[in-house]
């Protein structure tokens, strides 16, 4: 089985019990917290790959870690993934949890790069926009590029819509020279 295929497994698992207890915000930001802990603390990425440590001490630790933070069904989650010996995959759970979730929300990500910084108002419009063409709510996820001259090129996934003024002024010349 594919390790994408195995993090949609656990993110499956997880979204439905988010969804059975009423805690789809909570429990998104533990397994992102968790994640993002495995990928930048060195000290507790090499904890849980240790095969010298048990898998019964790994949760004993985490239990001990998470019992106050967390509800006990997403520590006993927790438990269940290093059990099976997939803590490693935690950041690929994550990752399919949000998506799943996205996915079930009518939620879409676009990368939106522009030539200039937007205030938070014309985020706000472009979002709407955006959301309006697509019937989905749409997050833009902004970066600036000053070499688009003016516009937007917007990506959904392997969608790309270039509305920037330097594609229009390439698609000018052509015209103009063919």
């Amino acid at each position: 089985m594919q390790s994408s295929a195995i993090g949609r497994n656990y993110a499956d698992a997880l979204l439905t019990l988010a969804t059975r207890e009423n805690a789809r915000d909570t429990y998104g930001a533990y397994i992102n917290g968790l994640a993002e802990t495995l990928e930048r603390d060195e000290t507790f990425k090499r904890f849980l790959a240790a095969p010298q440590v048990s898998g019964a001490k790994k949760n004993e630790v985490l239990g001990k870690a998470l019992a106050d933070k967390a509800p006990a069904m997403f520590v006993r989650f927790v438990q269940k993934v290093v059990t099976n010996g997939r803590q490693m995959a935690l950041g690929e759970i994550a990752q399919e949890y949000n998506n799943l979730r996205d996915a079930q929300e009518g939620r879409v990500h676009a990368r939106v790069t522009v030539s200039r910084a937007m205030s938070d108002a014309d985020r706000d419009a472009l979002a709407a926009s955006l959301s309006k063409a697509m019937g989905k709510t749409v997050v833009p996820h902004l970066s600036v590029n000053s070499a688009i001259l003016g516009g937007v090129i917007v990506r959904v996934g392997d969608t790309v819509m270039d509305g920037s003024v330097r594609r229009r002024l390439g698609d000018l010349k052509a015209r103009m020279l063919g």
